[in-house]
């Protein structure tokens, strides 16, 4: 992660209720935020992590297990082919991609991790398959070190509530989280925020349910008509 950081603009935390004591309060409505995607290592979290991208947590969790009983170290991984990968991972989406990204990354961590891997940040993003979120996903996860996932649920609602100023540039949402937390909240503050957005921050929010709408932009500019339930789905 870069050093210097721009400063967040116009966000919550400047303006109103420090991020951390939001966070807090969004915390007893999420008690124990963790990850959803299941893994009982680095590389079945990375392997996962690589798979849930525009996929389901649960769909994930239902492939993976014959997954790592097939291919349960990274070496076994780099000596698959293919044509063998694409039709265990097609339920995922996007199958092709994700057994090249699959392959790619395990016979990477082969060649230059010794089959290990990296707790770091710089390594991991070079490996076939890994950009930011899934390196901070298996830096928080896997290693518990300081890393803060961004993904679509984590820019709604920190944009919603307040706490960055940017609906799509995941770097920036990261840099200006990470600014108004310290490193040992990164992780638990993008697991609460991904299940509030999951659960009650939705694309269309029930925001009745919510336990910060005092403390919400997106909620104070709307006022009674953030609160509507949206229609249930069929």
């Amino acid at each position: 992660m870069a050093s210097k950081r721009p400063v967040a603009r116009r966000t919550r935390a400047a303006i109103g209720r420090p991020a951390a004591e939001i966070l807090d309060r969004l915390q007893t409505q999420h008690p124990n935020a963790w990850t959803e995607l299941a893994f009982s290592n680095a590389y079945e979290l990375l392997v996962a992590t690589i798979l849930s991208a525009q996929c389901t947590d649960a769909r994930v969790n239902q492939v993976t297990p014959g997954l790592f009983a097939r291919y349960p170290t990274p070496a076994a991984l780099a000596a698959a082919t293919t044509e063998e990968l694409e039709p265990q991972l097609q339920p995922t989406g996007f199958f092709r991609m994700k057994s090249k990204s699959l392959l790619g990354m395990s016979r990477a961590l082969i060649e230059k991790h010794g089959g290990d891997v990296p707790a770091d940040m710089d390594a991991l993003v070079k490996l076939p398959g890994v950009g930011r979120k899934t390196a901070n996903v298996v830096l928080g996860h896997a290693f518990r070190l300081p890393g803060l996932p961004v993904d679509r649920h984590v820019l709604r609602v920190a944009n919603r509530i307040g706490l960055i100023d940017t609906t799509d540039d995941a770097v920036k949402a990261e840099e200006q989280l990470t600014q108004q937390l310290p490193p040992d909240r990164w992780t638990l503050a993008s697991d609460t925020l991904i299940l509030h957005g999951r659960r009650i921050c939705r694309p269309k929010p029930m925001c009745d349910r919510c336990v910060i709408t005092a403390d919400c932009r997106y909620f104070l500019r709307l006022g009674p008509k953030a609160a509507r339930k949206p229609a249930r789905r069929a």
